[in-house]
């Protein structure tokens, strides 16, 4: 413990000189977690803290962050515990720093990612696609990290997309009266007979294309309006309304084959897609991040894909954590 001192109002520190004690206490950390910490590391980690209230501070949110989560990502620690300082070493800790810095979003969103809602009826985790055929003659294709409920009883079919992004093709109901095939979203409701449709559920704006057919689509909370969103049409929509139709692109469906296909996509866009089917971090530079990149990348080789912008566009990819942790940046620089 260090030493109790009267209270006083601590003056102002420079940002620079309380990140360079978040990435001290990274390295602390990191340290001291991965089993061959000493006790004369525990004692001079203790005198490292006790040094100045930046110390303090920084240790105070790190070790937070152990408390909630339990223990270092793995994928950073394993690779850069034990070893002489170096490069790779260095961006390491920063990194987690940097993670530390966000708390506890940072941290909190990587566990939560990783984890998932468990409690969903089907889900599919990070990097794996799968097909579902529902007990009506429905078939449901499920994209990475996508959880779904199921309803089917004698008055309704279909699902409830809680997160991630799925198509549909929804076969003529073989009951009588036949029951609409919904989708429910945390932001509206989609109703559709035999149709072919994808809905797209990430972050705060849903999204509905439809490929075949027609969709009714209800949004908007908490009064619902509807409009319908025909073959060749998307729409995106939130709890306070909906965009309008505009132009769909089937090729933006080629995920179901395992392939991204990109037109002229700006590169930050593209890392963002291609980000969602890895574990870690997959970062664009700001500088490249909008640089228009077209192609056919494959989902299920991530390595792949970052090897084909490299050899195609003049950009660079930088790995440290292990390949836990990448970043997309200028070539050269």
């Amino acid at each position: 413990m260090c030493p109790d001192t009267p209270h006083r109002e601590d003056p102002p520190v420079p940002a620079a000189v309380e990140q360079a004690a978040l990435e001290q206490a990274a390295e602390w950390m990191l340290r001291l977690h991965d089993g061959a910490g000493s006790e004369a590391d525990r004692l001079a980690c203790e005198r490292w803290r006790c040094a100045a209230p930046a110390n303090a501070r920084a240790w105070a949110r790190v070790e937070r962050l152990q408390d909630l989560f339990g223990q270092v990502p793995p994928a950073i620690a394993l690779p850069v515990l034990g070893r002489p300082a170096n490069a790779g070493r260095r961006n390491a800790i920063k990194h987690l720093a940097l993670l530390s810095s966000a708390a506890p979003g940072g941290w909190l969103g990587w566990q939560l990612w990783q984890r998932g809602d468990w409690s969903a009826d089907q889900r599919t985790a990070t990097g794996e696609r799968r097909q579902l055929r529902l007990p009506d003659g429905s078939r449901v294709e499920l994209d990475t990290a996508t959880a779904l409920d199921l309803r089917f009883d004698a008055s309704a079919r279909g699902v409830r997309l809680r997160e991630g992004r799925i198509l549909v093709e929804a076969a003529a109901d073989p009951l009588s009266p036949p029951r609409p095939f919904r989708v429910r979203t945390a932001f509206g409701s989609l109703q559709a007979q035999a149709t072919r449709f994808e809905v797209r559920a990430l972050g705060d704006r849903h999204r509905v294309m439809v490929l075949e057919g027609a969709v009714r689509l209800g949004f908007g909370l908490p009064t619902v309006a509807t409009r319908m969103v025909n073959a060749g049409q998307l729409a995106w929509f939130d709890a306070h309304g909906c965009s309008a139709s505009l132009d769909a692109d089937p090729a933006q469906a080629a995920w179901v084959g395992g392939m991204l296909a990109a037109d002229r996509m700006p590169l930050g866009e593209l890392l963002g897609e291609l980000a969602r089917y890895r574990s870690g971090r997959l970062r664009c530079d700001p500088e490249v991040a909008a640089l228009a990149v077209s192609g056919a990348f494959p989902l299920d080789d991530i390595e792949r894909s970052l090897a084909m912008l490299e050899a195609i566009y003049p950009l660079a990819v930088r790995r440290v954590a292990g390949g836990w942790w990448i970043t997309v940046g200028p070539r050269g620089a």
